[in-house]
Parts: structure tokens; C-alpha cells; sequence
């Protein structure tokens, strides 16, 4: 592993109100286990998202901006320069945007390529690595693939970041009755979702209920928000720019979350938890969870009604037997390791 480590890893990723963060934060997740092992990397970013540079310097990460449209040809020449420049072995790209063509220029830089997908929507696909986290991957996704490809497929290879890890012996505390709400939808939320996930916990009448309401740095509807609280009768705190999401996730009973990459958090935590799905790669995991009775789901959170929010989320502060159920359920598919595989598989290929 020693030779892959000592060269420095490529991150291609980009964060937006449109894009959300999810991309760039579980490519930060492997990033760090790059740097655990010993090494260093490098994000190029083509996005302006201040915060999430200050949050990428603070985690010991090196930023490139790149002044191209993302995914565009230029993107690729530019990307694939830089790796050259730098000797890079291994490239990971991140984003829907990144189809074939940009992945066989990139290739053509000499570097492995390590693509992580959602969804197997690209014509081709040219990378050395698919790595597709997800409990519904499956390889007829990739018969679009080149011989060499490698697939790492399922929840065993889901990254979580660092300070998730240090939680990995905790063991959650099931009340009779919760009280304790986390709503944590996405790091842009552009249709505030959250404002309905407000209104619904609003609606729920049980003494000693609180709330915390995570909002990213890319949410352009903090002052809403902020203002939906005024005359609240509930206690909802805004939690901004939160750096230690895991804390929150102990602290609370339920949550209230999207159904992107943050379910794999929730799901190591034991938080049972109400998923709204807010964009259409969320669908099949909402349901998916749903069925092994990990989480329960109200479909698309543009479309729910509050009260069925309200109503989904009362029964479950009011049930223990589902509380625990869901919780014991979620500590299986995500036992942290998921960033030592993926840096493993890298070195195995590479040697």
C-alpha cells in the first residue's frame, strides 16, 4: 500500500445549492482514510462554495479551483493536466456530469481512475474502480463497463467520515417515549424541505418535545427558516455549518432526514428516523430501507403533506417496539470500515 499512499489523491467533485454536498462529503470521508494510512490529497473544485473550502483546509485537504464548466471537455484536459503535473496514481471522480468521454480523458493522464456512482446513468464507463455504496447496487448497473473495471458494490463499502468513527462501539439508548427530533435534509435543501419538516414537528402536540435542525452552507433559506421559529411553541434550535453531525445524531430519538448519503450515517448511529425523498437517485434507497424496515418513508418530500409528516412522525416518537426495530436493523449494513476497503482495493489494483 505503501507506494499508492505515498502519492497524493486526486478528488474531481464539485457542491452546490443545485448539486447539494453529498459528492464532496463522502469523498472527504475516503480522503481522510487516505490521510489515516498516510497520505495526502488533493480536491479540485469548479464550484464557489467558500464554506466548504474552509471546511476541506480545516480537514488538512489541498483545493485546486478549476475556471471550467463542470464536466465539460475543457473540465477533463484541465483535470487530467493537474494529475500529471502532480503524478497522481489515483484519480476519484464524483457527479453525475462525469460521463464517458470525460472519464477517458482523464485516463489518458497515465492515473487509475476510481469512479463513485448512484445511479449507472453514463454511456460507458472507462474507470479502473466503480464504487456504488448503495444496498440496491448491483453489476447489471455497469454491463457498460470495460474489462478492467472492478466493482465495489453494497453498503460494506460505505464511507463515513471521521468523526463518525470514533463512535463505532456506542451502543443507543431506546426510550419509552421520544422526545428528541433531528431534521437533517441535505446540505442545500433548494425547495426548503425543511420548513415542511418544521411545520410538521410544529403540529405534534407531546410535552418536552425538541427539535434540531441542521442547515448546510449551501441552504439558501436560513433566514425562512430562522424565521418560522419566532412564535414557535415547540422548541426547534437551527444548527448551521454543524461539524460534529455525530454528537446530534446520539443526542436525538428520531430523525426527520433526506434520502441521500446521509442515511448511511443514520443507519450506523441506530437513529430510526422519517425519509423524505428529495431527489430521484433518493427513490430506490427510501424504499429499499423502508422494506427492511430500517427507516420508514413518506415519499417525496415536495409532495407530502405535513400532516402526513406529523402523523408518521408521532407514531414513531410514541413507539418504542418500532423504534427499536429500525435501530437494530440500520447497525448491520454500515459498520464503518467501508473507507479501509475501498484505500485497500485501490492498493490491490495498483499492485
Amino acid at each position: 500500500m505503501s507506494n499508492v499512499i505515498n502519492q497524493p489523491l486526486i478528488v474531481r467533485a464539485d457542491a452546490s445549492v443545485e448539486v447539494g454536498t453529498g459528492h464532496i462529503m463522502r469523498c472527504l470521508a475516503l480522503a481522510q482514510a487516505w490521510q489515516d494510512a498516510g497520505g495526502k490529497a488533493v480536491f479540485l473544485l469548479s464550484l464557489e462554495t467558500p464554506w466548504l473550502d474552509t471546511r476541506l483546509q480545516s480537514e488538512g485537504m489541498a483545493i485546486v479551483h478549476l475556471p471550467v464548466e463542470p464536466g465539460s471537455d475543457e473540465d477533463a484536459i484541465h483535470t487530467a493536466n493537474l494529475v500529471e503535473q502532480m503524478g497522481a496514481i489515483w484519480v476519484v471522480v464524483d457527479g453525475y456530469h462525469f460521463g464517458a468521454a470525460y472519464q477517458s480523458r482523464v485516463k489518458e493522464s497515465g492515473s487509475s481512475l476510481l469512479f463513485i456512482d448512484d445511479i449507472g446513468n453514463a454511456d460507458h464507463y472507462y474507470a479502473d474502480v466503480i464504487l456504488n455504496q448503495n444496498i440496491h447496487a448491483h453489476e447489471g448497473l455497469y454491463t457498460n463497463r470495460a474489462p478492467y473495471t472492478r466493482l465495489l458494490l453494497g453498503s460494506r463499502y460505505v464511507l463515513l467520515r471521521r468523526e463518525f468513527l470514533k463512535w463505532r462501539s456506542w451502543k443507543r439508548e431506546i426510550p419509552e417515549v421520544a422526545c428528541k427530533v433531528l431534521v437533517t435534509l441535505g446540505g442545500s435543501d433548494p425547495n426548503n424541505v425543511s420548513l415542511k419538516a418544521i411545520q410538521a414537528l410544529q403540529q405534534v402536540r407531546m410535552d418536552g418535545l425538541e427539535g434540531r435542525v441542521v442547515v448546510g452552507g449551501n441552504n439558501p433559506h436560513y433566514e425562512a427558516l430562522k424565521a418560522s421559529l419566532w412564535w414557535s411553541q415547540t422548541d426547534i434550535r437551527l444548527e448551521a455549518n454543524l461539524a460534529d453531525m455525530p454528537e446530534l445524531m446520539a443526542w436525538a430519538d428520531v430523525g426527520i432526514s433526506s434520502g441521500g448519503s446521509t442515511v448511511w450515517e443514520l443507519a450506523f448511529m441506530g437513529l430510526p428516523s422519517v425519509i423524505l425523498v428529495l431527489a430521484d437517485n433518493q427513490e430506490e434507497v427510501a424504499q429499499m430501507m423502508e422494506e427492511r424496515e430500517v427507516f420508514l418513508s413518506v415519499g417525496y418530500g415536495n409532495d407530502a403533506k405535513i400532516e402526513d409528516i406529523s402523523r408518521e412522525l408521532t407514531n414513531l416518537l410514541l413507539n418504542r417496539d418500532i423504534r427499536h426495530k429500525l435501530s437494530q436493523n440500520g447497525f448491520p449494513l454500515v459498520d464503518g470500515l467501508g473507507g479501509g476497503r475501498v484505500i485497500e482495493a485501490l492498493s490491490e489494483i495498483y499492485g
